[in-house]
């Protein structure tokens, strides 16, 4: 049988809106009498009513967040900055998987949305036009995290990725190497296309060296995809001796496949990777790694959807926060 707060109220011999104010936490009632409704509480083993409490006051106090894969390492550490925040303003989570599925992401903000969430943390790789006409149609706050929109229109945190590409070719270029090989991710998504390719581009171009199409392999994220990846610059007729790769994973796969032909890394193949997730350091030799701070990304953008959600004033709707190149084995 399920205990309501008029069970509550008739145990404590007190009205309704008085174990209301005690649930709630209302300052407004005498020790004695919160006494006596908390025993009564403990007594019947009464728990407030959630999905009720929200129809009340309007909030739920609860927040939706959406990410691409909740098994990767990746954003398992971004899920756990918006987790902890989440948890110091007291909002719960509901968290869901995309699979970087434009169709699903729609479908899982509408579900979020009917869900009656308070404000949504959204990442994904590609956000296009369509994206951004639901997010602006959404009755409640919605904070980009890790991802690249255009237009700037949408709250976001996030990094300089093309500065951040800039700088792990700029340091490769500095230690001599001409033949410099970019693993990226998809094309398909703009951070890859855009942003890292633009960063390659930018510092070949400051240092007078020709852009090469073949020296830029397509992978899909994965560590398989990075070991194809190296098969395919393994055989081009170009010595590449240093490559940027757009993730970790892919960059594990990089050196092993370097690795299974006999190389040494970083003396015959130089690697630097993106993100600096656990794997980095996982790794023999260990890997250089352009730093992506995942649990801050996570932390600001969920501390930014508070804001939103109890109208506090945002001074700047887009926070890039700092990225840094952490220097490890992979390169000398």
């Amino acid at each position: 049988m399920n205990i309501t707060i008029y069970d509550v109220a008739r145990e404590a011999n007190v009205s309704m809106a008085t174990v209301s104010r005690v649930v709630n936490g209302n300052p407004n009632v005498k020790p004695a009498t919160r006494k006596k409704v908390s025993e009564a509480i403990e007594r019947l083993g009464y728990r407030p009513n959630a999905v009720a409490r929200g129809l009340a006051s309007k909030k739920t106090t609860t927040v939706g967040v959406i990410i691409p894969d909740i098994s990767s390492i990746f954003y398992a550490e971004l899920a756990r900055g918006i987790e902890d925040i989440a948890t110091m303003y007291k909002y719960n989570i509901i968290l869901s998987n995309s699979d970087q599925n434009k169709d699903k992401e729609l479908h899982l903000l509408n579900t979020m949305l009917g869900k009656q969430v308070d404000g949504i943390v959204f990442m994904g790789g590609n956000i296009t036009e369509e994206h951004v006409k639901e997010f602006q149609r959404s009755p409640v706050p919605i904070v980009l995290a890790a991802s690249f929109e255009e237009s700037g229109v949408i709250p976001s945190v996030k990094i300089d990725f093309e500065q951040g590409a800039y700088d792990a070719v700029s340091a490769l270029i500095n230690k001599g190497h001409k033949n410099i090989a970019y693993v990226s991710g998809p094309m398909e998504d703009p951070i890859n296309a855009q942003n890292k390719l633009d960063g390659y581009k930018r510092a070949l171009e400051e240092a007078n060296l020709p852009f090469k199409g073949d020296l830029v392999v397509e992978g899909d994220y994965t560590y398989d995809s990075g070991l194809e990846a190296f098969q395919k610059i393994n055989e081009l007729s170009s010595k590449v001796t240093a490559i940027f790769v757009g993730t970790d994973e892919m960059a594990l796969g990089v050196i092993h496949g370097a690795q299974d032909q006999g190389l040494n890394i970083p003396n015959d193949i130089e690697v630097v990777g993106f993100d600096n997730t656990k794997l980095a350091t996982m790794v023999r030799p260990q890997l250089t790694t352009v730093v992506q701070p995942m649990y801050d990304i996570g932390a600001v953008a969920m501390r930014l959807l508070t804001k939103y959600m109890n109208k506090e004033k945002v001074e700047d709707h887009i926070v890039v926060l700092p990225h840094r190149l952490e220097y490890r084995g992979t390169t000398k």
